[in-house]
Order: structure tokens, then sequence, then C-alpha cells
């Protein structure tokens, strides 16, 4: 056994960290947090300072035995976790865990590198424990603020049952897109003039020029073209200035997910992952800052690569200070580990975004680009008025040699070089147009823009970005899509240079389209409302950021979590209390809007949300006829719907056709629109409005679910029969109680027999190969090779071999200790795939009533 144990959080670092280290190193991974607050309301003694109960995670527990068994052979134990608050919390927990001295040694590096790990076991410190406290206070707060306010959204809001949360940070996300999103549906667009002139010069070249402002109305652009028509234009003025632009600092954790998003098109949980997998590798610095600088030796290996790769004039060092005052996490931004080295994986997407850290972390270190901008200011002999051309000439391209940092909006026009111009010049006008523009609205938020704005306001830490973000999508409160445009006509006046005459022409044009933006759902709308009514604070932006520099101030030293734990719940706890028991309206908590009076019926229309979405209801559940219902369309909100678009949604259901002398009905139910025929009921795709939907359509589903659905015998086989069918993974063969998936791109048309019994042993060779020891007795157990190595299968659990152990030697009896298990245990019962089921349909959505059983509360109270 080795003397050394070196314990990190991930397979993949272990592995590239045991490549550096000699023989006397054993490194072993934890597999991330090996302890967490129990799910229940014994997580957080509140009377005694909020301590917080931990415990081993249940699949937690066979990786704690193997490193406590590792960690009493060896004679010293070294704590390699990531160097941030994460990393040092999950070191402590496995101090905890594994029963370690005091004095532990801690060690940290910011590279996986040989030389940043030899020099970290060089020199080693002690768990830093305000980091620690600072981690354990975030989760507090969070579990307490979750575990308190979620149970009142669940009986006050009464939408979508126990699926709703609440959450510091993901509250003031979800808050900052339902502005947003208000703000861009009660927009008003204005409509101005902008004019823009084009001059023949000489040779054939044009000159584009523009007045500076534009014309508010089309009466006035008319008449500054009238004045024009006549006009003699000169060249008033050159004026020639020197310029330079600087390169951007490297990528911190934030700005890396919103050029990745701008560049790559990239999530940011996407962005972090494939981070991750390249510092995992030793190719990039840690993943998770919030600091420009980089080290001196950093400095100069990326001064070596510039002057190496593009000569001495493109190198210009600088240090780049970290704006962010409360910047806590690693301290460096993030760069390659090897300037020199531009191929840092085979996965395309890992490589993409290497190149994309490496361009920026080298053109930080290149010298500036030197422009020259020109810009022609040009009279008009009719009217004061001035036209303005710029122009823009790159002189040396330093940095542009290699990156140029991108934005959010990149709707500025590019400045090209002016053709050659003299003052006193006097111009050949060829056209002068007066465009009608309009006024936008802010844009909605992408993912980077989102990410960008919470850190303006201060709000999360660079680990906190994508699992917020992933949260408030998976809750259903925010949605990512894309938003089709509008079509919209505008007004044009064209001044013809030639003939002295102005045409008017009315054009079209496509606006509003939008590409992976984040819009909120009515659940996240109604929740938000929710929450700023009765819980301020916990939405609040100044305080959300104020409770980041708390954590701040802890892993500072400088402040008592436990007392900041103290100071936030007393007020917290004693408001949630007063709403719980409180009698909040439906209308103040479900987001309940009256539409107006149905003229039919006569009785009151409303937009509410239900237990599975928003819908539209006639009259009132007193009323003794019961209420009509129909859900709204996708993408409908409560708050913008209108009572014409609410009526309409009552088309439903209607009768299309008739199929086999059947009728075929189409109607929405709880798990969404379908067609119904002969009693069987056919989902509609995505792609089918059940609104519009004709009957040529409708047939075509009903006759692909039977397709589907149905199952054919083909033959016989070693005296059993083979039949195909087609389940909710797609197309199979089943044979003898196994179900074989058709490889992709065949289909059941035209399978033949032989075919399916080459791919039943296809199969019989791929299972005989797959397992190293199968047991008659017990055929539940069975030792697997994985794509990652030998393991024990036992039922539906993966159960890890030991290293010194030959997977070919193992026994059941063995298996079975490995596993925890009785030498009586009994085999898991097989899971079969199941043929796709028709969507059941329902009548009418279920009332807005979730169930109204108290929670418990995350906290023991004595």
């Amino acid at each position: 056994m080795s003397k050394n144990l070196v314990i990190v959080e991930s397979p993949a670092k272990a592995k590239t960290i045991e490549g550096y280290l000699g023989k006397d190193f054993t490194v072993k991974s934890s597999f991330g947090h090996v302890r967490d607050l129990p799910k229940d309301d014994m997580a957080i003694d509140v009377n005694n300072g909020f301590r917080p109960v931990y415990e081993v995670s249940p699949e937690k527990k066979q990786v704690i035995n193997e490193l406590k068994k590792l960690a009493k052979e060896a004679e010293e134990v070294w704590l390699a976790t990531d160097d941030d608050r994460e990393g040092e919390a999950i070191s402590w927990h496995l101090k905890e865990a594994l029963g370690l001295r005091e004095d532990t040694k801690r060690i940290v590096f910011r590279e996986i590198t040989k030389n940043a790990i030899l020099n970290a076991i060089q020199q080693p410190r002690r768990i830093d424990l305000d980091l620690v406290n600072a981690q354990q206070a975030r989760r507090v707060l969070d579990r307490l603020v979750g575990f308190e306010l979620s149970p009142v959204l669940w009986r006050k809001i009464k939408a979508r049952g126990a699926g709703l949360s609440a959450g510091r940070v993901q509250s003031v996300a979800v808050r900052l897109i339902v502005e947003r999103e208000r703000e861009v549906e009660g927009h008003k667009a204005k409509s101005s003039y902008r004019v823009v002139a084009q001059f023949l010069i000489e040779g054939g070249k044009i000159l584009t020029a523009e007045l500076p402002k534009n014309l508010p109305t089309l009466d006035d652009a008319r008449a500054f073209l009238e004045r024009c028509r006549q006009a003699i234009f000169t060249i008033e003025s050159l004026e020639t200035k020197p310029a330079k632009k600087s390169p951007a600092p490297p990528f911190t954790t934030s700005t890396l997910q919103q050029e990745a998003s701008r560049k790559l098109s990239f999530s940011v949980s996407q962005t972090m992952t494939l981070a991750q997998k390249l510092y995992e590798a030793g190719k990039i610095s840690y993943m998770r800052t919030d600091s420009t600088s980089l080290s001196q030796e950093a400095i100069q290996k990326a001064k070596d690569a510039i002057i190496a790769d593009f000569g001495e004039k493109y190198a210009h060092t600088r240090q780049y200070k970290t704006k962010n005052d409360s910047a806590q996490e690693a301290h460096e931004a993030i760069r390659p580990t090897d300037f020199s080295n531009r191929k840092a994986s085979n996965d395309r997407n890992e490589q993409r975004l290497y190149e994309l850290i490496w361009k920026r972390a080298i053109a930080s270190q290149m010298s500036d680009a030197l422009l020259e901008r020109t810009t022609a200011t040009i009279s008009i002999s009719t009217t004061p008025e001035e036209l303005i051309a710029q122009g823009e000439v790159i002189k040396f391209d330093g940095f542009l040699k290699v990156y140029l940092e991108s934005r959010d909006d990149e709707d500025e026009e590019s400045k090209g070089m002016l053709p050659p111009l003299n003052v006193g010049q006097q111009l050949n006008l060829d056209t002068l147009k007066a465009t009608e523009r309009f006024t936008r609205p802010a844009p909605r938020y992408t993912e980077a823009s989102l990410v960008k704005k919470l850190e303006e306001m201060g709000i999360g830490r660079p680990s906190t970005y994508a699992p917020t973000i992933s949260t408030i999508i998976k809750r259903e409160y925010v949605v990512k899509q894309d938003k089709p445009g509008q079509e919209r006509t505008f007004q044009e006046l064209v001044l013809s240079g030639r003939t002295k005459t102005i045409e008017q022409k009315t054009d079209k044009e496509n606006f509003g389209s939008e590409k992976s933006k984040l819009f909120p759902t009515n659940t996240g709308m109604v929740v938000n409302d929710f929450l700023v009514e009765f819980f301020p604070d916990i939405v609040d932006y100044k305080f959300t950021a104020t409770v980041e520099k708390d954590f701040d101030e802890i892993a500072g030293g400088k402040l008592g979590w436990q007392d900041m734990i103290k100071n936030f719940y007393g007020g917290f706890h004693a408001k949630v209390t007063d709403v719980a028991g409180a009698t909040v309206s439906l209308k103040q908590a479900a987001g309940v809007k009256e539409l107006g009076i149905d003229p039919k019926t006569g009785k009151p229309v409303t937009a509410r949300m239900g237990r599975y979405g928003a819908y539209v209801q006639i009259g009132e559940a007193s009323d003794e006829e019961k209420p009509q219902f129909a859900n709204l369309r996708q993408g409908q909100l409560i708050e913008n719907v209108t009572l014409e678009e609410a009526l309409s949604l009552f088309q439903l259901p209607r009768e299309v056709g008739f199929f086999e002398d059947k009728p075929m009905t189409v109607a929405i139910g709880k798990f969404g629109p379908y067609v119904r025929h002969d009693d069987k009921y056919v989902s509609l795709t995505k792609e089918d409005d059940p609104y519009t939907i004709v009957a040529d359509r409708a047939i075509e589903l009903i006759q692909q679910k039977r397709a589907e659905s149905s199952s054919e015998t083909l033959g016989e086989f070693e005296g059993r029969p083979v039949s195909t069918g087609k389940g909710r993974f797609g197309p199979y063969v089943k044979f003898d109680d196994k179900y074989i998936s058709l490889p992709k791109g065949e289909t059941l048309a035209g399978l033949t027999l032989d075919r399916a019994i080459e791919l039943i042993l296809q199969k019989r060779d791929t299972e005989s190969n797959k397992y190293i020891r199968e047991f008659a007795e017990n055929p539940a157990v069975k030792v697997v090779k994985g794509m990652y190595g030998p393991y024990i299968a036992v039922g539906k659990r993966n159960v890890k071999i030991p290293k010194d152990v030959d997977p070919a030697t193992l026994t059941l009896e063995k298996c079975l200790e490995l596993a925890g298990e009785s030498s009586d245990a009994k085999p898991a019962a097989a899971e079969k795939p199941k043929a796709a089921k028709p969507k059941a349909a329902a009548a009418k959505p279920k009332a807005a009533a979730a169930k109204t059983g108290t929670k418990k509360v995350a906290a023991k109270k004595k």
C-alpha cells in the first residue's frame, strides 16, 4: 500500500494527478460531496445555533468505507479538492466522515499540471474553516428559505402541487425575467425616419452618409427631402484622428459563459461541463473564478508564445485588476496551462471552448490595435442640416490578429474605409432615403445576458449561475425557446439624384424574431408575483446582493455564520408563519384575471392557474351549472390574454370529420391535445394546432398510431415465436421475453425473419461478452464489463470492484459481500420495454386547487 493517500472529488482529476505523483502516492476520488443535509425537517436545529445535521449520502457509503480503509493504511492523507468554498467544504466533510486528524494536510492548486501539483505538496495547509462556514451559511440559508417557503407556495398558489419551490437566487433570476417580459409586452413602438444618402464618387466608389438624428414624422422626412431636391452637397470638413482598441481581460467564469453563448451557442451548463473536463485533463486553470489577473509565470509564457507565433511587436504584457471587490474564488483568470499547446482535446466542443480560452488569454497580452478614424462632414446648400460620413482604417492589427470580443447587441454597423475625399469637393447624389424605423424594447434575456445581469447586481457567484438557470428551467418557471418574427409595413421616401423626384414606397419587414431567449411561464409569473407581494425581501435585488457580501465576510473571518443566519431567520420565519396562517384570496395567490362577460351565457370569464397549467373558466364553481374550462394555448400568458382570445379557446372539442364511418373529435386533455376516434385517443404532435388541424392530418395520425402499436409475428426461431412491435423506445424485435431495438435508420416495414434472427444472435453475442461471471443460483448478480472497467451488478445496483481483486475469480458470496447483501439476496425483477400507450384525455383540466395538507418545515424544533 502507498504511504500517501490523496483524495480529490473527481475521478478524471484523480487519474490526471496520479500520473504526476510517484509510486508512494495513491489518488482516489470522493465523487463529489460525501455528506449532505437530510431531506427532512431534522436537517437544521434552529433552536441550537442553526446547527446542521449532516449524513453520509446513501450512494456514498461504499466510497466512504473504501476511503476509510485506505486512510487507515496510509501514513499521510492529503485532501486535494478544488480551491474554492465548495472544495473546502468537501475536504471538511471528508475529514469528518473519515475521522481524520485536525491537522490533516490540505493542498490547493489552480491548475492540474505537474509543477502545480508538486508545489502544492510542498506547501500544505490546514482546512480553512472560514471558507467552510461561508459554504455552510449558504447551504443552511438556502435550505431554510426553500423548505419553509415552498410549502406556502403549494398551499396558497395551488398550482402544480408540490412542483413549486422558492430559492434566494433562483427567485431573483425569475423576477428579472418576468419584469423584462412585462417591459417587452408593455412597449409601444414609436416610429421615426432615418435619413441615409449615397453619393457616387469617381472610380465607381460609393460614399454613404447619414443625418445625425432621426426625423420624427413622415411629414418632417418629406419636408427635408423636398429641401434637398436642388441642393448642392459639398465636403465641408475632413477630420482624421488616431485611435486604438485594447484587448478584453482573460475570462472569468461569467465572461466565459457569456462569450461561449455568443460565439459558440453553448448553454451556461454546457460551457461549465466542458470547462470542467478541460480543467481535469490539465488543459486550463480552474474554471470557477471571478478574478481577471494572471500570474507572472503565465504572463511570461503568454509573451513567449506571442513572440514565437507573431513577432515581438505583437507582445504587450499587462495585468488586469479585478473590478469586483468581492472576488474570492480562485486567484487567477481562466487560461491555458500551456500557451504553446493549441490542441487540447479530440472532442469537437471541448476543443472549440479551449480555442476560445486560448485566444482570449493570448489576446490579453498582445499589443493594442492602432486605428485611424475619419469623419467627413457634408454641407447641404439648401438647409442648415449636415450629413456625416465615418470610416475606420486599421493601421496595426495588434490583438485583433487573434481575437475580438463579442457583444450582446451587435446591431452597430462596422465602419469601412472612406473613399479618397477633399475639402470643398462637390458630391454627386445618387439617392437620399428616409426610411421608417421603430423603437424596440430591451431584449429578453439569454442565458448569457442573465448571467451578466446577475453578476452586475452582485447576486450569486461563479459556481451558482449554471445551477440557478438549470433549476428555473427545470421547474418550468422559465422556458428557453425561439420566437418567430412578425410582419409589419414601413414607409420609405426616396429622392433620386438623377430625376430630382421623390417616391413614396410601402414595404414589409419581419421584426421581433428571437433565438434561445428566456420567457417566463404562467407558473413563473404567478409565483413571482406572490413572492413580490408577500415576501419582498426574498426577491429584493439589494437584499440578495447584501447576503452575498455577508457570505464574503464570513469567508474572510469577519462575521460569524450563525449570527448571520440568526439575523435573517427571525423576521423571515415570522413572515412565513403570518402568510401561512392568513386568509389569502385565490385571486391574490393564484393569479386569477377577470376578462369580462361571456355574451352567450352572461357568466364571468376568468383566466387562472390550475394544477396542470393555465386555463380559462366560464362561470363559477358556486353556479348551479358546472363551469366550462379550456386550457390556454402554448405561450399564452394569463395577464395578456384577452376576452376574445379566451372565448376562442372554447371551439374545442370540435369534430373534424369522419374516418371509417366514425367521427374524429379534437380536444385538449390533461396531457395535451389529442384526436379521439372509436374511443381511442391519439396525441397530436407539437407541430399540430388543435384549433386548425384538418381531417386528413387527423387520419394520418390515427394510422401512424395503429402502425406503431400493432404487433406482428414474423415466424419461429429455435421453436419459439419471433414478433415485432413499437414501444416507447422505438421499433423492436421480441424473442424469449427479450426486446431487441432495431438499429437507427431501420424500420419495421420490410423487416424479414432472417434479419430479425440476425439481430437476436447479435444481442446474444453482445450479452455473452458483456458478463464476466453469471450465477445460475442468483441471476440478479452478475460481474459486468463496463465502459470504465468491471463492476458487479446486483439487481439495479452497480457495485465497484476493488483494484486488487480479479473480477474473473469473484464468487457469488464475495459479490454479495462487496455489495453489502446477504447470501439469500433475491434477484430484481427484469424490466421489459413498454409499448407506448395513448395519452389519456380529460374533458377538462382539473380545478386549480392543490392539496392543502401541512408541510414540515426544514427545522428541528423542541
